[in-house]
């Protein structure tokens, strides 16, 4: 399920494996550079606060939220909730995951 060599896209589901919080999920909304990414999940790490992280650090995966995209293409913004809901709709749909972070 891994995409670790593919580049991450805005509105992508990502796992931090490394750092202060390793194991949850988050979205990409934003993109730095080749290296870098900016992740938010609109519960403890907000919009206006997001998270650079080193894209070697979080697991890719091939889910993409296609709200939390046009939202960032059309405003450069997206709301929490928004965020929010793009991981309840993950986690929807693949169920299997969350019971491997357990």
């Amino acid at each position: 399920m891994k995409e670790s060599e593919s580049q991450p896209e805005v509105g992508q589901i990502v796992l931090t494996k490394k750092g202060r919080d390793a194991g949850s999920f988050a979205v990409v909304i934003g993109i730095i550079d080749e290296r870098f990414i900016l992740i938010a999940d609109g519960n403890k790490r907000k919009f206006d606060r997001a998270k650079k992280k080193n894209i070697n650090h979080v697991i890719m995966y091939p889910h993409l939220s296609k709200e939390v995209k046009r939202s960032m293409e059309e405003t450069g913004r997206v709301t929490n909730a928004k965020l929010r809901y793009a991981l309840q709709d993950f986690y929807r749909e693949q169920p299997e995951i969350l019971k491997e972070g357990e």
